[in-house]
């Protein structure tokens, strides 16, 4: 099963993540399938801290890829209303 989830970068202290789709079988920085966009928790402005490929994230769930939970509170919070798709907004 493909997951979407952050794949860290960085330095100590100074995180910062890719969002990929990835096996889930995978450790978390093997190789990847796709990359969708990149996350930088350190960020203040809010439009620079989060930058994803809304359509190709889309594709990836309608085709079954399962969010972690760090990444569905991402793309809730920030680009897509529903993330998991079948279940209902709230």
């Amino acid at each position: 099963m493909v997951k979407l989830r952050l794949k860290r970068f960085g330095r100590r202290h100074r995180p910062f993540y890719r969002l990929n789709a990835i096996d889930q079988r995978s450790a978390r920085d093997s190789s990847v399938i796709e990359q969708l966009g990149y996350y930088d928790p350190i960020e203040s402005d809010s439009a620079k801290a989060f930058n994803v490929n809304e359509p190709r994230v889309q594709y990836w769930l309608s085709v079954g890829a399962q969010p972690s939970s760090t990444v569905r509170s991402l793309l809730k919070k920030n680009v897509i209303d529903n993330p998991t798709p079948g279940k209902k907004s709230e």
